[in-house]
């Protein structure tokens, strides 16, 4: 996840996109705006730690502490004069939450960075423990997730899945996030069905 939130920051930045962080004065420079994707996107999942019902919650909650140990010893600076990137990072882990709206440019990367984190490798072990339904099916059928510039849209994520039950991932994981996040109608999902060997490319889903 954190490897596709930098990929996508790179490439909206390429674009000429200004992150959020940026445009607030919350932070100095572009480097600053990187490391609120990086740690956002890093840290996501730790609510897992807790529960899985509210994780995200949860995770921006612990992620509080972890942020006051590390962020003066990476910037170099007192912890107060790093609070606004930490309430940033805390923002990204919460707003990765399906239901909640993602209020900047960062964390709306990092949630549209996690909806990407679906291909069939995050199932095989929930799978081999008896783990059969539409979620896990439908991940085992997502065989590659790739991040690209957009033809028409900044963005282009293309799905490459051996079965239809892959759209379940696209569309009641991936649309949604991207519909609470400041990247809807920015972003082209290419679903690429493979069938006898053959790649077949099927209709371009504008988010």
């Amino acid at each position: 996840v954190a490897g596709s939130a930098l990929e996508i920051f790179e490439l909206l930045l390429h674009q000429g996109y200004e992150p959020s962080s940026i445009v607030d004065g919350t932070v100095d420079n572009i480097d600053e705006a990187r490391l609120i994707v990086l740690l956002g996107a890093y840290l996501h999942d730790i609510g897992n730690a807790v529960h899985r019902r509210n994780h995200e919650l949860i995770g921006a909650c612990l992620a509080n502490n972890l942020l006051r140990r590390i962020l003066p010893r990476i910037l170099k600076k007192d912890f107060e004069e790093t609070l606004g990137i930490a309430l940033e990072v805390m923002h990204a882990i919460y707003a990765t939450a399906m239901d909640v709206e993602a209020l900047t440019l960062e964390a709306s990367i990092v949630k549209v960075a996690d909806a990407t984190d679906m291909a069939e490798g995050r199932a095989r072990l929930p799978y081999r423990k008896g783990k059969s339904d539409i979620h896990a099916l439908s991940a085992l059928a997502i065989k590659s997730v790739e991040i690209l510039p957009g033809e028409k849209k900044p963005l282009r994520i293309m799905v490459v899945m051996d079965g239809t039950a892959g759209f379940f991932q696209i569309e009641e994981v991936m649309l949604p996030k991207i519909k609470t996040s400041k990247l809807r109608g920015m972003i082209e999902i290419l679903p690429i069905l493979l069938s006898h060997q053959k790649s077949k490319e099927l209709s371009i889903i504008y988010a």
